[in-house]
């Protein structure tokens, strides 16, 4: 791909006019979608109605978004028939998609065609454009003008993420299973041959019994992780980006063997480049890298996962897309970098940006200019249910009851503590008081819990948050249980790991005690040598080398 954008390209840009590609929905407060010259062709009042956006297409001269009232709209070049109106005319005003009326998308990605795949929030699965390749799954050749209901082996099935190669699809279901089709020159569709597959047909071979819950796709090649962890690939693997060790394309599924003990999260692909994200928030690269694109400091090709190093907080998010060889990562600390093809310049190290999110990465700094996922845009002035429910939390100009812990106040509303907790259901339903007062827990700890009812999410710090799993525990709240687990993971370090695993067994938090389990053997070494292990509880102590000696950690 050329790092200059030719002649048509410019002429568009001197029109306002931008580039995306991969979509999964993200939850972005006031994203500026003006970052993307495309949306400049909009008015004022048209941008402020946007929901939902994705710009797309070889030189993201397309773009599709969903308005406040539910509606979709096109604008731009209509390469193919991509923008779904019925012809192949360009418009550089925005034209309603009424064939979707009534639809909600839950998912969206395209191809390089362009062709689009699109889930509604129903799991229907509609595709339109290019399709000389059969990536449509609709069972021809012919290019789709209007959005067309793919339900060959997907009647019965709800899609809840769509992924698109350059000519070939990837769908999931809420069930686990993955379907493909489309090109298939490099075995792409996984069904172990080179022959196109004109309609969904479910990817199996290793996959046969396993969960999936995430998938990606690069150009030729698919990615998918299993409720396990495992990465599992196939497909085109001339630069390495399946990660095996090797060069030899896949035409079924393969387990990344070098991933073995480590527990994957999230995978991305950029145009023959890989990207995943571990449970404990490291990054691991491979593939292609003539731009720098796996971080690693150098332009040569890994065809082993290689660890990136992006500071020393922890990587809460990757991105990436199979348009362009750009890598971009967003830190548990709000920090966003960004490394690989940048405006032509090849950036081998993660460099840190001015920017907030990660699609601010692709709107100003790939080629083409893309959004890697769907967008979500959600207005200042306009409060749902929950976010008024979240604003009146601890506000005591609306609340009839007060909680007193360590000698502060907490304000809170009984109705809403009765419906959203069984404790409370019982423990207010005859109580007349105002004022409750609370010793058993800290205040940190009692103001979370409480805020927890109001938001369904927590804000503490991962050793408060234990204190937190303690009384989600003794009040059964199983949800906010889980969510406590997943807050303590993001603080596992080898100086608190044993005393983590000690907690998790306390609570009897299993996944948890899992986790903290395999951090240990995963940095046995050092945690060997902290104070938490040395002053380990004896029978704790026990079952850690009992289980350990199972799991072979103390073999030479």
């Amino acid at each position: 791909m050329s790092a200059l954008p030719s002649d048509l390209e410019l002429s568009y840009l001197r029109e306002k006019l931008t580039k995306p590609v991969q979509a999964t929905l993200s939850s972005l407060k006031m994203l500026d979608v003006g970052k993307w010259p495309i949306f400049s062709l909009c008015s004022e009042e048209e941008l402020q109605l946007i929901r939902q956006a994705c710009v797309f297409g070889g030189a993201g001269n397309e773009v599709l978004y969903t308005t406040v009232n539910d509606e979709i709209f096109v604008l731009g070049t209509n390469c193919c028939g991509c923008l779904g109106l019925g012809d192949v005319q360009s418009t550089i005003e925005p034209r309603r998609l009424d064939s979707l009326s009534g639809k909600k998308i839950a998912c969206l990605s395209y191809g390089s065609g362009p062709h689009i795949v699109l889930a509604t929030t129903e799991g229907e699965v509609f595709t339109w454009g290019h399709n000389a390749y059969s990536q449509l799954g609709n069972g021809t050749t012919n290019h789709g003008l209007v959005p067309c209901h793919i339900s060959t082996n997907l009647s019965n099935k709800q899609v809840i993420e769509v992924a698109c190669g350059s000519y070939h699809s990837l769908v999931l279901t809420s069930d686990g299973e993955v379907f493909a089709w489309g090109y298939n020159n490099s075995g792409q569709v996984g069904s172990g041959s080179t022959v196109n597959q004109p309609t969904p047909r479910r990817v199996t071979g290793c996959l046969q019994n396993k969960v999936v819950v995430t998938i990606a796709c690069g150009q030729m090649c698919c990615m998918a992780v299993v409720d396990s962890g495992e990465v599992y690939v196939w497909g085109y693997n001339g630069n390495g980006q399946l990660g095996l060790g090797n060069s030899g394309n896949q035409p079924t599924p393969c387990r990344v063997a070098a991933l073995q003990g480590i527990r994957v999260q999230r995978v991305a692909c950029g145009y023959a480049h890989t990207l995943v994200l571990t449970d404990e928030g490291q990054v691991y690269a491979w593939g292609a890298n003539s731009y720098g694109q796996l971080g690693t400091g150098n332009k040569s090709n890994q065809s082993y996962p290689t660890p990136v190093t992006v500071e020393k907080d922890r990587i809460i998010e990757i991105a990436a897309c199979h348009s362009t060889h750009t890598s971009a990562a967003k830190t548990q600390g709000g920090h966003v970098y960004m490394w690989g093809q940048c405006r032509g310049q090849s950036v081998i190290l993660p460099h840190l940006t001015h920017f907030s999110c990660t699609d601010d990465v692709f709107a100003c700094f790939a080629t083409p200019a893309v959004t890697w996922r769907l967008l979500s845009v959600e207005p200042d002035d306009h409060l749902t249910v929950a976010e008024s429910l979240k604003r009146e939390f601890d506000n005591p100009d609306t609340a009839d009851l007060k909680f007193l812990v360590d000698g502060k106040y907490i304000y809170a509303h009984k109705v809403l503590l009765k419906i959203r907790c069984e404790h409370f259901r019982s423990s207010l339903e005859d109580n007349e008081d105002d004022i409750v007062e609370m010793s058993e827990f800290s205040y940190p700890v009692y103001r979370a819990f409480l805020e927890y009812l109001y938001t369904d999410s927590i804000s503490l710090s991962p050793e408060e948050a234990v204190g937190l799993l303690d009384l989600a525990t003794f009040y059964r709240e199983n949800r906010l249980k889980k969510l406590c687990q997943q807050t303590i993971k993001q603080g596992i370090c080898e100086e608190n790991a044993i005393a983590l695993l000690s907690a998790a067994v306390k609570y009897d938090a299993q996944d948890l005690e899992e986790f903290c389990f395999r951090f240990c053997i995963n940095h046995l070494t050092v945690v060997t040598q902290t104070s938490g292990f040395a002053e380990m509880d004896h029978d704790l102590l026990k079952n850690f080398i009992s289980k350990a000696s199972r799991v072979g950690a103390f073999k030479n």
